[in-house]
This record gives C-alpha cells, sequence and structure tokens, in this order.
C-alpha cells in the first residue's frame, strides 16, 4: 500500500510539472502576441487528458499523461492557435483510452475531434496503418497543423527509443528516415530534423542495407514527396 500510496505521490508531482509548464508557457506566450490562446479550453483539455490517461505509463515510468503535454508544449512555439494545442493534448486520446469522437465533440467541438481523429492510427474495421502511411493521409489533405503534431510526437517519442527492443528500434528509425527526417525540412524546422538525424544516426549500425546507410549519410529524399 505504502509503494501505491508513493507511486501515485510521485505521478501527481510529475504530471503537475508539465501541467503547470505548459500553462506558464500559454501565459507567456499570450502577453507577447496578438493573437491570444484560450487558456480555459487548454485547461480543460490538460484535465481531459489527465483523467483519460489515467494509470497509463510509458516505457521511461513516467507517467503517459506527460507525452502529449510535451507535444503540445514544442507545437506552441511553431503554431499558436488554441484549436491545435489542444488537438496536441488530446492526440492519442481516442487512439489509446476509451474515449470515443463523440465524447470530444461534446466537450470540445466537432473541429477538435476531428483533428483528433485525424491523428489516429486506428482507421476503419479497426485497422491500424503505420506512422508514414498517417503522415501521407495528411499529407495529401494539405493538414499542415496536424502534420506538426505528428512531427513533435514522433520527436517526443524517439527521444527515448533506446528503451525499446532492437526490433522497435529498427521500425521506428527506418521510418523517421523514411519519413520523418524529409518532413522536417520541407517544414522549414532544421533544428528538429537535425535531432531526428543525430538520433538515427547513432543505430544506422543496425542496418545491414546500403541503401539505408547511404540515405542516412546523404539526406536522400523520402518516399513521400513532399512538394506543392
Amino acid at each position: 500500500m505504502n509503494y501505491l500510496n508513493n507511486l501515485f505521490a510521485k505521478t501527481q508531482i510529475v504530471e503537475s510539472y508539465y501541467s503547470n509548464r505548459l500553462l506558464t508557457k500559454i501565459e507567456q506566450l499570450n502577453d507577447s502576441n496578438l493573437s491570444k490562446a484560450n487558456i480555459s479550453l487548454i485547461t480543460k483539455a490538460i484535465l481531459y487528458a489527465q483523467k483519460c490517461h489515467y494509470g497509463q505509463f510509458r516505457e521511461t515510468g513516467e507517467p503517459y499523461f506527460c507525452h502529449p503535454l510535451q507535444v503540445a508544449y514544442m507545437v506552441s512555439d511553431f503554431c499558436f492557435k488554441t484549436d491545435i494545442i489542444v488537438t496536441a493534448i488530446l492526440h492519442d486520446i481516442i487512439e489509446d483510452t476509451t474515449a470515443t469522437k463523440k465524447h470530444l465533440e461534446k466537450f470540445f467541438g466537432i473541429t477538435i475531434a476531428q483533428n483528433v481523429m485525424d491523428l489516429t492510427r486506428i482507421k476503419g474495421y479497426g485497422v491500424k496503418i503505420t506512422s508514414a502511411d498517417l503522415v501521407q493521409s495528411l499529407w495529401k489533405e494539405k493538414k499542415y497543423d496536424l502534420l506538426l503534431v505528428k512531427l513533435f510526437d514522433r520527436l517526443d517519442n524517439i527521444r527515448t527509443i533506446d528503451i525499446k527492443p532492437t526490433h522497435k528500434i529498427k521500425k521506428i528509425i527506418k521510418e523517421t528516415m523514411d519519413v520523418f527526417i524529409d518532413l522536417a525540412a520541407y517544414l522549414d524546422m532544421q533544428d528538429v530534423k537535425n535531432e531526428l538525424l543525430y538520433i538515427c544516426s547513432k543505430h544506422d549500425y543496425l542496418f545491414q542495407n546500403y541503401d539505408y546507410s547511404f540515405r542516412l549519410k546523404n539526406f536522400a529524399r523520402s518516399q513521400i514527396c513532399f512538394t506543392n
């Protein structure tokens, strides 16, 4: 019982840190921007996500709820729109919890609910598509703000990739090289591209295939053509 109490207390502290960090940043950006984000709606999204993700943990041991807040934190630097920040906070809600699109429509409106649905990899008939397929779909539909959320989702996840088993590391690195590095470049996110490239380069020993090793070192174009 003491262990569970201590775990709960630590979880609350970590979650409070990420929540307060994001809200403080939004308040600061509101002070310096002509367009203002709706802090009340963002706070509502934080509390909703915290409730839905309760009891879920990342492989690092952190509460899972910290991940979408970190994604929203990074997104807010490049897209200071309430609906996109809220979407970032809720981006895994439909895929990883019992919440549904109808629930999100009720609490956050049709636009945000559809955004979250668009970022959900589980599509019709329960089929789960790859992140690469999801990026391709968003690109074809010109949903560039959602691509930004997906890019930062990948960046936050890949930062802790070493904790995963080798076969998953290889899959994620391959997908990042195929799609996300070039997506970052197209969106003119040089720092993000460089960090993805650096993390991938640390794992190129996993690839016997010459094409991927060459691609990593020479920035060959991705399988998705990011052009207007």
